[in-house]
């Protein structure tokens, strides 16, 4: 939730007719070591984007991604050429996405008093949203 929220992910609005709210869900996960000790306590906000139709609530959701051959490509020129190559990852990536009109249910345990009618509008992509990946 801090990086939902450090992320501005939403806002609170008024559900405009014509639209409707997909529910969220909270999904859990322990990391264990080779032990199977229990290192680390993970959740993540997921939409359950799986009640989404196509041509309704989202119009595309190809995500475009490189082919490993186009990789390997890249990186063996890099070496001919004595370039330099750098390699990020990006977390919460999907949390990063612009979003158009998707509106979801507030999160039970997260509900806002006095506003539990309002619904929010998400200004960056959820996991599990159809559009996520290409967002």
């Amino acid at each position: 939730m801090d990086a939902v929220e450090r992320n501005r992910t939403w806002e609170l609005a008024d559900l405009p007719a014509g639209h409707r709210a997909i529910t969220l869900k909270s999904v859990y996960k322990l990391k264990k070591d080779e032990a199977r000790a229990v290192t680390k306590h993970k959740a993540r906000l997921v939409a359950r984007g799986f009640v989404q139709q196509e041509g309704v609530d989202f119009d595309d959701a190809f995500a475009p991604v490189t082919l490993m051959e186009s990789v390997r490509l890249l990186l063996a020129l890099a070496a001919q050429e004595g370039w330099h190559v750098h390699h990020m990852d990006v977390k919460s990536a999907f949390l990063n996405g612009d979003l158009e009109e998707v509106y979801v249910h507030q999160s039970s345990g997260f509900i806002i008093l006095g506003k539990e009618n309002k619904v929010l509008h998400l200004r960056k992509a959820l996991y599990s949203l159809r559009q996520a990946p290409r967002a």
